[in-house]
């Protein structure tokens, strides 16, 4: 389990890092640039909503299958 949240936040990380990169090397005017920005921090929140929308089924999933016991 540790391994995999490791996995994530690194994941995650880069994500950002090269969305960053990418944003600060791409020739663009201002106004693209900032539209492009808040696009990809929109489907950045997204992602990570349903990503936590996710783990906390699975864990109540869990939890129920551990209470039944």
């Amino acid at each position: 389990m540790h391994k995999l949240m490791s996995f994530m936040t690194g994941a995650i990380c880069g994500a950002l890092v090269g969305a960053v990169a990418a944003l600060l090397l791409t020739p663009a005017s201002g106004e693209e640039l900032i539209q492009t920005a808040e696009e990809r921090w929109e489907l950045t929140k997204t992602e990570a909503r349903l990503a936590m929308e996710e783990r906390r089924m699975e864990l109540e999933a869990q939890y129920r299958s551990a209470k039944q016991s």
